[in-house]
């Protein structure tokens, strides 16, 4: 039994496909390829070996191995079941060989307090652990306190866009490349470009549907003649386009 019927099961297998492309395409050719797996009522898209596990991606310097990429989504419909939405993303920095990642971004569409799209950056600094301890009366920190453990960097939660602007997988292979100058196929950036412009544009589609009643009075303005119908859905004060 699929989560919504075939046509969600569809909608994510094509999305895993254009992650395939887009890591081919930048990574190279022997990046694991993504599947769209079933688990009930969502579809977890990733790149898994033969056990489910999931597998991570080699990312090299100078053709040398040195960082590996995780990255899943769970995807399901959105609020009108006609579109595919994203209802979990996880993409993992590793050094090669550790454990711990060196930065995290995640998303959780059910998010707001933590934000919903964030940043962990795993890292230490003298200055940040005492004002974290010093926030331990009232913040976030205080629950990590009272079981007996000192506030870290990497449980922090860096706000990076909210729901509709946050960061895809495009913008994390372009830190790679131009912070760690990460080996790329040849016409990677093309392949970055149009995905990324893919992505967005998904995204403003979304903004609008949000804030539709802005939407057409931007259009107005530059020109276009739009009329309302008796049947528009009412604009939502709460939609996604405002959180956090």
């Amino acid at each position: 039994m699929t989560a919504e019927g075939d046509t969600l099961d569809k909608k994510a297998t094509e999305f895993a496909d254009q992650l395939t492309a887009l890591t081919r395409g930048v990574l190279g050719e022997d990046s694991p390829r993504f599947s769209a797996l079933n688990v009930g009522n969502r579809i977890r898209v990733a790149p898994l070996a033969s056990d489910l596990r999931i597998v991570r991606f080699p990312v090299r310097i100078n053709a040398e191995r040195c960082l590996n990429l995780l990255v899943q989504h769970f995807c399901c419909w959105d609020g009108t079941r006609k579109y595919l939405a994203v209802d979990k993303t996880e993409i993992h920095v590793f050094y090669d060989g550790g454990s711990d990642p060196l930065m995290r971004y995640e998303y959780e569409r059910g998010g707001e307090n933590p934000p919903g799209a964030h940043l962990h950056v795993h890292a230490h600094r003298d200055e940040m652990a005492y004002v974290l301890r010093l926030a331990d009366r009232k913040g976030r920190p205080r629950t990590g306190m009272r079981s007996g453990k000192l506030p870290r960097l990497a449980e922090m939660q860096f706000s990076v866009g909210g729901h509709r602007m946050r960061p895809a997988l495009e913008d994390v292979l372009l830190l790679l490349e131009r912070e760690f100058a990460v080996d790329v196929e040849p016409g990677w950036r093309g392949v970055v470009n149009e995905q990324q412009r893919e992505w967005r544009l998904l995204q403003m589609k979304s903004a609008v549907r949000d804030a539709h009643e802005h939407a057409a009075e931007t259009l107005r303005e530059i020109g276009y003649v739009v009329e309302r119908t008796d049947n528009v859905m009412a604009q939502k004060p709460d939609s996604r386009l405002y959180r956090p």
